[in-house]
């Protein structure tokens, strides 16, 4: 058994970690930032999730001095030129509630024509191992396209979801049963290949 460190303060994201790594790594002894009483914010100055996502494990991995694992992603629309990407969180030039990012979301789409509302979820997980100095990473994307009106239901932490029409089911992201969303959901993607690379290392 091995500890590893799900680097994030979203409280839903980390959830969603832990679900997956559980099936995935039962042999990790999975902790979180609040576990170690870990309250820093990392710095998010890269310009793409890649390079974010970065930065967050190797920031959160010296102070811990244990393998981190942490995750950078987002919403991309192509009409707008792939906003709000790596500012998802901040896309209103601060942290917006979730319902507030959902109204701004539609609105800076207003009037736009159905051919160009195509968008995507992308994600990279990244892993780095400061005592055996190894990284890796692995990416997730899911395709859709944005909503007219928002879905009745908001998921807390995942805002976009309530204007993501998800492509393969053609429903709202905030619809789709357990299995449909296992199906497409593009942190489970990245979590697998990571983990199978983990398996390899730590066996």
């Amino acid at each position: 058994m091995f500890k590893l460190l799900i680097a994030t303060h979203n409280e839903a994201k980390l959830d969603e970690i832990n679900k997956f790594l559980k099936r995935l790594l039962p042999k990790a002894q999975l902790v979180s930032l609040a576990d170690l009483n870990i309250k820093d914010e990392s710095e998010e100055t890269g310009k793409t999730f890649k390079e974010n996502a970065k930065l967050k494990a190797e920031y959160y991995a010296k102070i811990s001095k244990l393998p981190t694992l942490s995750d950078d992603g987002g919403l991309v629309i192509e009409y707008l030129n792939g906003e709000p990407g790596v500012h998802s969180n901040r896309w209103m030039g601060n942290r917006g509630n979730d319902q507030e990012l959902i109204e701004y979301c539609l609105n800076r789409m207003k009037g736009i024509p159905k051919d160009n509302r195509l968008a995507r979820f992308e994600t990279c997980m990244y892993y780095v191992d400061p005592t055996k100095k190894r990284h890796t990473y692995e990416t997730g994307v899911i395709e859709g396209s944005i909503s007219e009106k928002s879905s009745a239901k908001v998921q807390v932490g995942y805002p976009y979801r309530s204007v993501f029409i998800v492509t393969k089911f053609n429903k709202f992201y905030t619809d789709l049963s357990v299995e449909e969303h296992s199906q497409i959901n593009h942190r489970l993607q990245a979590i697998k290949r990571l983990a199978q690379k983990l398996k390899t290392w730590y066996n």
